[in-house]
């Protein structure tokens, strides 16, 4: 009899391993398609089956997931993002092919395209930033003095906050541009930049499966100008009406994007006009989020996801009440960590859920301003804010590194950490 099976498209080096437990777990035996699997050191040694072939080229995917099919009872097709999210799109184009649940593709590609998101979403009236589509240096300044100073700066396309930055002066702004229309950033199409009017409040995250609101988080950044998470906390502490708002906005995207199958992550900033969407993701959020919903809420995101692809009955119900947090270990500098230390008794703390290092001693530390910076986390969680939020300070106390500089590397200053003030008031615990 044929072993139902479970396709990955690329992989994933935070969730990607739990994509894999939880497929097991199901009765799957995951297959991962990739075009370097080398990329993903975890898939070597889970001892998963691995084909290389070019997930770019929808034909050669087709062919390789033909052959399986002769082997092998494929119950389901999805995957993770890479560079950008146009793997989403094909991942949906597979699963049409092969008559499996799965994404809308065309949606996907609407969604994966941030400007044609701003003017879906602007179209039904889903608040949201000022913004414009530059394609020259020239455009972007014209447009950063149409928007106001300071704006936000990124590629119309890309995931991971790679190439987002914000600029606060001309000289910001001219400096991002060149790097963005330069061979050190790594374009798939033509350049398109998307120059957009700087939120300012605090940053709230929606989780969907489905029309589904599972639940909203909360997060802030380490020091500016890019926008890289410091500390994200599950449930965010919000009124019951500040919830509902920003619920229904997530509704309202799904609507004009129209993205009703499988999960979404929808980013917002809470300004003066209320919630305003940042970006909307049709995917499962990375990092650690789908630890934080399920020590939370009781809700496994990656195991509930996997039932949609497979078509089986999905539960999302909510087995406990507590409050979980992420705090993501962000070097000051580059160069080579000598020594990190204390993850152990980090560990050790009550109330501490994980503590994981992604880099070893001797490993070249290079800040690009995206996700990757971060060298490690630790994940705490507890019944209440003020709990989890102690728990996690201990934790990270214990734990220290040192990063020797690189030959030509001088020493640079930490910039001041950027904190916007709460404007929703927090609800009652």
């Amino acid at each position: 009899m044929a072993r139902r099976t479970l396709i990955l498209l690329e992989g994933h080096r935070s969730i990607g391993p739990m994509y894999l437990k939880e497929a097991r777990g199901l009765g799957l035996n995951p297959i991962t398609l990739s075009a370097d699997p080398t990329e993903y050191d975890y898939l070597a040694a889970e001892g998963v089956d691995v084909i290389q072939v070019d997930t770019e080229n929808l034909g050669a995917l087709i062919g390789e997931c033909s052959q399986l099919r002769a082997k092998h009872d494929i119950a389901g097709i999805t995957g993770f993002t890479t560079l950008d999210e146009s793997l989403y799109a094909t991942v949906g184009k597979l699963c049409r092919h092969f008559d499996l649940p799965g994404p809308n593709p065309a949606s996907i590609e609407r969604c994966c395209d941030k400007f044609a998101q701003r003017q879906l979403l602007a179209q039904t009236g889903v608040p949201m930033p000022d913004y414009r589509l530059a394609a020259s240096a020239t455009d972007v300044e014209k447009y950063a003095a149409e928007i106001g100073l300071p704006v936000v700066v990124k590629p119309a396309a890309g995931t991971g906050s790679s190439g987002v930055r914000l600029c606060r002066s001309v000289n910001e702004l001219a400096e991002h541009t060149t790097y963005l229309l330069s061979r050190k950033h790594t374009w798939k199409s033509l350049p398109r930049i998307l120059v957009e009017e700087f939120a300012q409040g605090p940053f709230y995250g929606a989780d969907i499966m489905g029309n589904e609101v599972i639940g909203i988080g909360t997060a802030d950044f380490a020091s500016p100008p890019h926008f890289i998470f410091r500390e994200c906390t599950y449930p965010a502490p919000l009124t019951d009406d500040a919830h509902k708002r920003i619920a229904d906005v997530s509704l309202a995207c799904l609507q004009a994007l129209g993205l009703d199958w499988g999960p979404t992550s929808i980013e917002f900033r809470w300004t003066k006009r209320g919630p305003v969407v940042i970006e909307v993701n049709p995917r499962l959020s990375g990092g650690t989020n789908p630890q934080r919903v399920q020590l939370a809420y009781g809700v496994d995101l990656v195991a509930e996801h996997i039932k949609v692809v497979i078509g089986e009955e999905w539960n999302l119900r909510r087995s406990r009440s507590d409050v979980a947090a992420t705090r993501y270990l962000i070097p000051d500098r580059d160069g080579t960590l000598d020594w990190i230390d204390g993850g152990s008794r980090a560990a050790a703390v009550p109330g501490v859920a994980e503590v994981k290092f992604y880099v070893e001693p001797k490993k070249t530390i290079a800040r690009n301003g995206d996700y990757l910076d971060a060298i490690g986390h630790v994940i705490a969680a507890s019944p209440s804010l003020a709990r989890t939020e102690a728990t996690l300070e201990r934790a990270v106390d214990l734990i220290s590194w040192s990063i020797a500089p690189s030959p030509t590397e001088q020493e640079k200053p930490q910039p001041p950490h950027l904190s916007a003030p709460p404007q929703v008031p927090p609800a009652k615990r």
